[in-house]
């Protein structure tokens, strides 16, 4: 009698419960920086400053945590390290505005079908820079979520901006080539997540001082702290005062969503730190009917319905094909993003 045995290691106990232990830490800490996020971009006209203001004070924390030994950060910098990590802090950057700028022109409840294209974008990402070959199923799940996506955007009863639209689209194709090139960064770091989110928000706060001058945003700075601004009614807070709360607050979550972020990529995949991103869309929807009285319509209701279908059938598609084995019919060709370490096994090359 022969029996079937499967040769590759199984992951051990513990790995699953920090994969999922991550993917929730995640998930809990990005829904309420959304939350916490479309409070305050409600009022300001600065939203670039405002982001300024979550990396200081994230920064800010780095420093005290290492300055009382709960964790240890480096405080040099040099040039080659700079160059290195430039990719990764001109795609933060980026990425991080284009997202306010999403939130800021669109409803908290379809932040996330603004977004909705991080799954194709992804895929597509994979398949150029870690030559992870799509199957058919998968081409499939990104066909059903790109159509959740236009369900959304065009036959919504109450049309989305098409500015924030437009900047939803461009976040989700930096979030995917973003998620990536964080991967391969982790290697000029010795492999440390912490570290990386350490130079990230310290170099991406330095980066985004020239660029709040050229955006033209000094103006409305100058307004929210010295200008009369508008009477807040009894029991409410100032535009300033929601800065700054909104500030400390995001501040804080920025912080731990940057190690959740990271560690979620890290310890999982640059998929399946997506498909997390569209199940906390749900959620995100959800909070936003009740926190902000967005309307919640048929169209809307269905695109972000499509969208969390299509993930979830990726997620079964990907399950699926990760227990094949050559063996047993898997394809040579079709190499799952989760054997993939940063496309090392593909992408290095003889000098």
């Amino acid at each position: 009698m022969s029996y079937k045995h499967d040769a590759r290691p199984q992951p051990p106990q513990s790995s699953r419960l920090l994969v999922i232990g991550t993917v929730l830490f995640y998930l809990v800490a990005a829904l309420c920086m959304v939350m916490a996020n479309k409070w305050v971009l409600k009022t300001t006209a600065a939203p670039l400053f405002f982001l300024f203001a979550q990396l200081v004070i994230a920064v800010i924390l780095f420093i005290a945590a290492h300055a009382a030994r709960l964790l240890v950060v480096p405080l040099y910098v040099d040039t080659q390290l700079l160059i290195q990590l430039a990719p990764t802090i001109g795609l933060n950057v980026v990425g991080l505005s284009f997202s306010n700028y999403t939130l800021k022109y669109v409803d908290a409840s379809v932040y996330q079908v603004a977004r909705g294209l991080v799954l194709p974008f992804t895929v597509l990402t994979s398949y150029f820079f870690l030559f992870a070959r799509p199957s058919l199923r998968i081409l499939f799940s990104c066909s059903i979520v790109t159509l959740g996506f236009f369900v959304g955007v065009f036959l919504d009863s109450v049309p989305m901006v098409l500015v924030g639209v437009g900047f939803g689209v461009a976040s989700s194709a930096i979030t995917a080539v973003h998620s990536v090139v964080i991967k391969k960064s982790l290697d000029i770091v010795k492999g440390s997540a912490m570290n990386l989110s350490w130079y990230t928000n310290l170099l991406s706060a330095i980066v985004m001082i020239p660029i709040i001058v050229f955006a033209g945003e000094v103006p409305a700075i100058m307004d929210l702290f010295f200008g009369i601004g508008v009477v807040p009614k009894e029991g409410e807070l100032s535009d300033l005062q929601t800065f700054v709360w909104g500030s400390f607050i995001t501040g804080a979550l920025g912080f731990m969503m940057s190690l959740a972020s990271l560690l979620s990529i890290k310890v999982t995949s640059p998929i399946t730190h997506m498909v997390s991103s569209a199940v906390r869309g749900v959620a995100a929807s959800l909070l936003g009917m009740w926190l902000f009285g967005d309307i919640i319509s048929g169209g809307r209701a269905s695109s972000i319905a499509i969208i969390l279908l299509g993930s979830i059938y990726y997620t079964w598609v990907k399950h699926v094909e990760s227990q094949q084995s050559p063996k047993d019919g898997g394809r040579y060709d079709r190499v799952p993003l989760e054997d993939v370490e940063a496309g090392k096994e593909f992408t290095s090359k003889p000098e």
